[in-house]
């Protein structure tokens, strides 16, 4: 009887839990072409190097802003081509779960929910700045939370064997 009043309470705070986005919206732009027009007269491989950063703010409770920055720098030879920089938010209601499970959906579900915007924005901005259509690849973020996580439970690890080693 007590695995049913169990189950019965799991799978009701499964039915509350709740992932909502209440609004899209783009929070900053920025192309920059340092090297215009000479660069148009520039012949070689372009390097891309794309950068991601995540903000989250609580805006209310269970009501969180998360803005997924993405930065791509094109260069050719030691001159940049451009920059392109896109902060992709929006506006996440997550209620139902607990903290490691909303921590979890703030590092793959609402990235994976704004990076196809930022994704299309960074495409239009280098076409509109007079390059080849940029194509991002799709990104697997819940493939990078996992390699951060591990990454942070090997850094604990490390500064735990520190200071045992530094204590003895």
């Amino acid at each position: 009887m007590a695995e049913e009043q169990n189950q019965g309470a799991a799978e009701q705070e499964q039915q509350q839990a709740q992932f909502q986005l209440q609004k899209l919206y783009v929070k900053d732009v920025s192309f920059e072409l340092p090297n215009a027009p000479q660069i148009f007269q520039e012949d070689g491989q372009v390097e891309i190097k794309m950068n991601l950063a995540q903000k989250v703010e609580n805006l209310a409770e269970n009501v969180q802003e998360v803005v997924l920055t993405v930065t791509v720098t094109a260069s050719l030879g030691e001159k940049t081509a451009y920059l392109a920089e896109v902060h992709q938010a929006g506006i996440f209601a997550i209620s139902g779960l607990n903290e490691q499970a909303t921590h979890a959906a703030l590092n793959t579900l609402c990235p994976s929910t704004l990076f196809p915007y930022a994704r299309r924005a960074i495409t239009d901005l280098v076409a509109d700045g007079g390059f080849p259509p940029l194509v991002l690849q799709p990104l697997n973020f819940d493939q990078i939370y996992a390699q951060r996580l591990q990454e942070a439970q090997s850094q604990a690890v490390a500064s735990e064997d520190l200071e045992v080693q530094g204590n003895a």
